[in-house]
């Protein structure tokens, strides 16, 4: 059986697993620890745990096809105490308490979730990310980093974790093990290159005789990639990866309706990620694979297939699309309908 590993954290992950699931793969991902927003800042701090909230939603996407379960795990409750928390962050918290350790915790949810696959903490380090901006501040923390970008005219300029920390041994070897490494998609500063920057990591991409997939963003994000085209965004990665290029970019071709591009743009300041058609192909050692990658675009009303969809984002990838492409790339012949 083929052996895929999904690399990321966030809505961008548990997309791209929610439809790689559904082919006859060994799954493994490993998701980021580094998220301190939030309910899970909240544990993080209160409780002294490994944040939980990227790690329940790779759960949520790889668990057994339940909505009732789907929907326990999502449900934030609304008042009281514990007004705010999610119930899936709870849960991976206790356990953490219950077994001693945040990857037994894990593991144990995986179990009574009846997980297809295996869901990886990149490591069990307790560390925070650190960001040094284009105006010399320096900002702690993933949360404050990405509100700090949103509210002023300063980018980042470089990211370090802080204390250092070292990859997990599990997924180490899966990445040894791997046919091949999805880099999904998701904010690249705060959800993606956390991982890269994980004591290891790189050493890990460099010797795996896997190919690498990196799966770019739809749309900008307001001081992290606002004039960022698709060859931006693997450039930055690839300066985390420490001297691994990545084998192939999957992107989108296709633009949203208008009602929603200009929604984007008037809340959110984002706009649709281009191809920069004025770079030379022989500058770009990848191959490139643009098609329409776009999920049904929704109103914003709640969608029981997808828990996860609520009022945040509307603008999304197509799982199913996704997991079609990475299913070819496996296979050479399979291949050649998207590199043509």
């Amino acid at each position: 059986m083929k052996k895929i590993v999904v690399i990321g954290g966030g809505t961008g992950t548990f997309t791209v697993l929610s439809g790689l699931r559904q082919y006859p793969f060994e799954l493994s991902a490993i998701v980021s620890t580094a998220d301190d927003g939030g309910s899970t800042g909240i544990l993080r701090d209160e409780l002294g745990v490994l944040p939980p909230g990227d790690i329940r939603q790779a759960l949520v996407a790889l668990a057994a096809d339940s909505t009732v379960l789907r929907d326990l795990l999502n449900y934030r409750f609304t008042d009281g105490t514990l007004k705010g928390h999610n119930f899936g962050n709870l849960l991976l918290s206790a356990l953490e308490k219950v077994t001693g350790s945040f990857d037994k915790g894990v593991l144990e949810a995986s179990r009574i979730l009846a997980v297809k696959g295996r869901v990886i903490p990149v490591t069990t380090d307790l560390t925070h990310l650190r960001a040094e901006m284009t105006n010399g501040k320096v900002i702690h923390g993933e949360h404050k980093i990405e509100e700090y970008v949103w509210s002023e005219a300063s980018n980042v300029k470089r990211l370090w974790l802080e204390p250092a920390c070292s990859l997990h041994p599990d997924a180490q070897q899966a990445i040894r093990q791997a046919d091949l490494i999805v880099i999904a998609p998701g904010s690249v500063f705060t959800s993606l290159i956390p991982n890269l920057l994980v004591k290891g990591m790189s050493e890990a991409l460099q010797k795996s005789r896997a190919k690498v997939v990196y799966v770019v963003n739809l749309m900008t994000e307001k001081g992290q990639t606002g004039s960022y085209f698709v060859q931006d965004f693997v450039d930055l990665i690839e300066e985390y990866m420490g001297g691994r290029r990545v084998d192939y970019v999957l992107y989108n071709t296709r633009l949203p309706d208008q009602q929603l591009l200009d929604r984007y743009k008037k809340e959110m300041e984002r706009i649709p990620v281009r191809f920069d058609k004025t770079r030379k192909a022989r500058s770009m050692p990848y191959r490139m694979i643009g098609l329409n990658l776009l999920a049904r675009q929704l109103s914003g009303q709640r969608n029981a297939a997808d828990p996860l969809m609520g009022q945040r984002t509307l603008i999304r990838h197509n799982p199913a699309r996704l997991a079609d492409v990475l299913y070819s790339l496996l296979f050479v012949k399979d291949a050649e309908k998207y590199l043509r």
